[in-house]
């Protein structure tokens, strides 16, 4: 278990320092920062000057290694818009993404998973088949596409809540919905599958012919066995919810790190850009590898395979 354990932390580590890289290489082709942030009509000595005072003038792998000291002594680097700590500016939109991340992964597993569920204990019927197309529809959808059209209907035509912002909890209710629709789709069409894979087992039928009651076989033997790789997928949601934040928190107008990203971006902010991006990363890394923890403790076969 230990050697299990210790491969997953090597690999997480490779993968954060492997986004690291390529989120510093990418921004640095992406444009000059210091021509954004002084405006095409600034001084050509001005602009050299700011690209001296932040280290732009350096070669690219000084600037990577210098960057690389700093990030290992929790130095995330300073704003060059707002002058201030670039983790500090992340840290205070973090409330408002959880507010909107939390309940919608929340509402993806209430709704998802026991649809599916309940779909494969159907299967081939009217229910099934009606959770199948809500599902296919669900995750085929973009959330900027949802966030329009439920903008569109609920704010626009009907009026019933408000498009943007985030001054009550009424504000909340359509970026929710946008960011969860998608993972509701997909979670309850891989809990039906991994379901209907479990009740096809002899193990199933011997149950059932050994006289265990249905709801005992479905309780006690499909649903633990059903949830190793429900656990899986579980995992991936947490990083697309952080990913959807993007496009959603821009299109209504939601105060969190996905509309700090894109405003950063443009901006050519070098230092808020990689701090998210470096957040974005852990929290996928981290919510990965606890899924791999998971996986080895329902299925120790795996420790196994993974010591070779």
């Amino acid at each position: 278990m230990f050697r299990f354990v210790l491969i997953r932390f090597g690999r997480a580590f490779v993968t954060i320092i492997a986004v690291m890289t390529f989120a510093f290489v990418v921004l640095r082709l992406s444009g000059d920062p210091a021509a954004v942030i002084m405006g095409p009509d600034a001084p050509i000595e001005a602009v050299n000057a700011f690209r001296a005072a932040w280290g732009l003038d350096q070669p690219v792998w000084v600037q990577y290694v210098a960057y690389i000291q700093a990030i290992f002594t929790g130095d995330f680097g300073v704003s060059m818009r707002g002058q201030s700590p670039a983790l500090d500016l992340v840290v205070e939109r973090i409330p408002a993404t959880l507010e909107l991340t939390l309940p919608a992964l929340l509402l993806q597993l209430a709704i998802g998973i026991p649809a599916g569920i309940y779909a494969a204990l159907h299967r081939d019927s009217a229910i099934d088949r009606g959770v199948i197309l809500g599902a296919v529809m669900g995750f085929t959808i973009p959330s900027f596409v949802m966030g329009l059209v439920l903008v569109l209907v609920f704010a626009v035509t009907l009026g019933w809540l408000p498009s943007g912002g985030d001054a009550t909890w009424q504000h909340a209710i359509l970026p929710v919905i946008a960011m969860s629709v998608g993972g509701i789709g997909i979670l309850a069409r891989f809990s039906r599958s991994a379901m209907i894979e479990v009740m096809g087992q002899p193990y199933i039928r011997t149950a059932s012919a050994k006289g265990v009651t249905w709801g005992s076989v479905v309780r006690g033997h499909a649903l633990p066995n059903a949830a190793v790789p429900i656990v899986t997928i579980v995992g991936f949601m947490v990083g697309s919810l952080l990913a959807g934040a993007v496009v959603v928190e821009t299109i209504f107008s939601w105060p969190g790190i996905g509309r700090l990203l894109i405003v950063s971006v443009t901006n050519r902010d070098l230092a808020v850009v990689q701090c998210i991006l470096l957040l974005v990363a852990a929290v996928m890394v981290v919510s990965n590898l606890v899924v791999d923890l998971l996986y080895g403790w329902l299925d120790p076969r795996l420790r196994g395979h993974a010591a070779h």
